[in-house]
């Protein structure tokens, strides 16, 4: 499959953007619901919550955190990670440049909005074991970008273009015109 992908990637096939509000719709899906499931397993593995949280407790948080990142993404740092990319000088002819700039806004702006939300969803939680000050902010913002840059840039980014030019779009990759 990672073959597919690098060579999709290789072809351009994969640098396609979401042209309809509704492919961005689904785009946005498929990256919030990926994104948070495997930053939220990452959160759980750093402050060693694996053993402490229930199922039903997981899938909650799971489902809050998804809607908080949908919304995120739909309504505020989506539109301003667009208003940002389009206004900096680079080549916008090639969609590489464009969907590495837009990755790198996104997985900025919603770490710093996401990590906020993490450190009260923990406070809410559980407030005598944590703490909400800049020090845990900053520590929680550090280490969930050293996670999710990477995922989103290696992992989460190409397997969702590859899913989303394969099901989403497949008329368009079928018949490049």
């Amino acid at each position: 499959m990672f073959s597919r992908i690098i060579t999709a990637y290789k072809t351009e096939r994969l640098i396609d953007l979401p042209t309809t509000k509704k492919e961005s719709l689904y785009f946005g899906l498929m990256m919030c619901a990926g994104m948070v499931i495997v930053m939220t397993f990452y959160n759980m593995l750093v402050n060693g919550l694996t053993e402490a949280i229930s199922l039903p407790v997981l899938g909650l948080n799971l489902v809050i955190g998804f809607l908080v990142a949908l919304l995120l993404d739909i309504c505020i740092i989506g539109p301003l990670a667009k208003k940002i990319v389009f206004k900096l000088p680079f080549d916008k002819s090639k969609n590489l440049y464009i969907v590495l700039t837009m990755s790198t806004c996104m997985v900025a702006g919603m770490v710093i909005c996401m990590s906020f939300f993490g450190l009260i969803m923990a406070n809410i939680a559980d407030s005598a074991a944590s703490s909400f000050t800049f020090a845990n902010y900053a520590a929680t913002l550090g280490k969930n970008f050293i996670m999710a840059y990477p995922l989103q840039l290696l992992v989460m980014g190409p397997l969702v273009r590859f899913m989303f030019m394969r099901f989403v779009k497949p008329a368009r990759t079928a018949n490049p015109a």
